[in-house]
């Protein structure tokens, strides 16, 4: 490889007071022009367009020239994978990035340091939020002097859409990612929330959530070879301050990372995941430099145990294909607390000058060191017994779409099929959130009732069958009480609507029929007065109960969850 003449390759950052961080545009120049000049190392190009039509890029370093994604899955490769700008308000990672592959392109020692991993990187996921650009709202934040928005060109967050795939940002990271199946991946961020000494703290995957072997080396092994390693670099890191109380003297708890942010998201990939946050009042010259830190500590732990980590994830999804029963919903278990040394500052409280209240502040000259409280473990709440496959009507193409993206192996029947015994859920009920969560009333409670019954499948319906590595993402994505099922975030919601109804002066002598004709209606109806005696007067309800629960009128597919399990 021959360097250019021009070797400099400064960038907006490093070219700036400190306080600067690189516009979308900027960003996307530089790579070009080290893409252009360094062909034999940085591999560029588009992997899809954003909600406004801009166009959302990857890049690809290797230290031998070898870029095809088939090529290198064939050889075994190791993939290291950084995704920068998700939040581009929070633009560190963006920075620390163009450096690092820069250094690639122009220091060959750092280069073949590599050695057989693939460094793949998003420079901007959120390329509508970084052309959004201002300085007004980041309201907690030191600096930069401008940055992009949280929001995309659809007022979307990013993090909270890796399930949902509302944007075709997250359409395209779907397919990137599956198709890529990195085995580590730093998706970089910057924190709000309570002030201390440390300028990066960190989000790994729960380990608990990870499981297995993969999750064990992850909190045994790899975590704590990355914290000693940020403190050998000088950038002291600590746990994400997810606090028990307002403070961090009351002890912080694991975050739960569930599948709509994206380490929750690469769990379902069996990859490693973090999310590096730098703390938002240190000055924006020191979160870059930490974040270069924890980016390369990352990357050179992964090198050095490269083939520890693939064989585990091996493990991981072979172990997934086999699994007998599932976890669907995760807790911080609090029973267990483990200690945390901290260095904080004292938090004080005086009187507002607002209002007739006590505001809290934190006195940075009065540090402190101790041992907190750190409930670093999460158990498991609901579970589902492992089916054999799912069956999804063809009807329901945006849960289908979605499993594609995610290379889970679908199987459609070529004919009718009448299947003798399937698991169906009826929708007992749904707690929505009040107001909009991400485009979508999120339900946050859901409960069942789990039946057996013959289901009638149709030519074109999908067979999703779980002896498969992508078992994990079809379980947590279509068992309906999982964290971020595609039933929580809405998909099914038309089931819950009743389509037909009734004129109550007509319905009125059908309904006292019906109970003569269905004792089970008739002991539901007795039992439902007795239960809501304030009812009896008002003739909506009472007729509704009896339309809603007798089968004469019964539609089968109300309330009924149109995924059904074959065990």
């Amino acid at each position: 490889m021959t360097a250019p003449q021009d070797t400099s390759y400064v960038t907006p950052f490093e070219a700036g007071n400190g306080n600067q961080t690189a516009t979308w545009a900027e960003c996307i120049a530089f790579y070009e022009r080290l893409a252009r000049d360094f062909p034999g190392v940085l591999r560029w190009g588009e992997i899809g367009v954003s909600d406004t039509g801009v166009p959302l890029h990857a890049g690809v370093v290797t230290s031998d020239g070898v870029f095809d994604r088939e090529t290198l899955a064939r050889q075994g490769r190791p993939v290291f994978f950084n995704n920068n700008g998700i939040h581009p308000g929070e633009p560190e990672g963006i920075d620390t990035c163009m450096a690092l592959v820069r250094d690639f392109c122009t220091q060959p020692e750092k280069l073949a340091a590599l050695g057989r991993t693939v460094f793949l990187f998003i420079p901007v996921y959120n390329v509508d939020g970084c052309i959004d650009r201002q300085n007004t709202s980041r309201v907690n934040q030191l600096g930069p002097e401008s940055f992009g928005f949280r929001g995309n060109g659809r007022h979307l967050d990013l993090n909270r859409d890796f399930i949902k795939c509302d944007s075709l940002a997250a359409q395209a990271f779907n397919r990137f990612f599956t198709a890529w199946d990195p085995d580590v991946m730093v998706d970089t961020h910057t924190s709000n929330g309570a002030d201390y000494s440390y300028t990066m703290t960190l989000i790994p995957t729960q380990p608990d959530k990870l499981g297995g072997g993969l999750g064990a080396f992850l909190r045994e092994s790899m975590l704590p070879a990355i914290y000693g390693g940020m403190e050998r670099r000088g950038w002291p890191t600590c746990p994400y301050m997810n606090l028990l109380a307002e403070t961090p003297d009351d002890g912080i708890e694991d975050f739960l990372d569930t599948p709509r942010f994206s380490t929750g998201y690469a769990a379902l990939h069996h990859t490693i995941g973090f999310m590096p946050e730098t703390h938002m009042l240190k000055p924006f010259a020191d979160r870059v430099a930490s974040m270069r830190a924890l980016v390369e500590t990352v990357l050179d732990f992964s090198i050095a145990n490269a083939q520890r980590i693939q064989q585990l994830r091996r493990e991981a999804k072979a172990a997934a294909a086999r699994q007998a029963r599932w976890p669907l919903t995760w807790r911080n278990d609090r029973s267990r607390p483990a200690g945390l040394r901290f260095k904080g500052y004292r938090a004080v409280r005086k009187p507002s000058l607002l209002g007739s209240y006590e505001r809290l502040a934190y006195d940075r000259s009065q540090p402190w060191e101790k041992d907190i409280v750190h409930f670093d473990r999460c158990i498991v709440g609901e579970t589902a017994a492992a089916p054999r496959a799912y069956l999804v009507p063809r009807a329901w193409r945006e849960a289908i779409e979605r499993l594609e993206w995610n290379g889970v192996e679908l199987k459609r029947l070529d004919e009718d099929r009448l299947f003798e015994a399937a698991r169906v859920y009826r929708i007992r009920s749904v707690t929505s959130r009040a107001n909009a969560y991400e485009g979508h009333m999120f339900h946050d409670e859901v409960e069942l009732a789990e039946g057996t019954e013959p289901f009638q499948a149709r030519a074109g319906d999908v067979l999703v069958p779980l002896d498969q590595p992508r078992a994990r993402y079809a379980v947590e994505t279509l068992e309906p009480q999982a964290h971020d099922s595609f039933f929580r975030w809405g998909f099914f919601n038309s089931v819950l609507e009743k389509k037909e109804n009734f004129s109550p002066y007509v319905f009125e002598d059908t309904a006292l029929r019906m109970l003569e004709d269905e004792p089970e209606l008739k002991r539901l109806f007795e039992q439902w007065k007795a239960e809501n005696p304030e009812k009896l007067g008002d003739q909506k309800a009472v007729l509704g109960f009896i339309f809603a629960h007798g089968r004469r009128h019964a539609e089968p597919g109300w309330r009924r969850y149109p995924v059904v399990a074959l065990m």
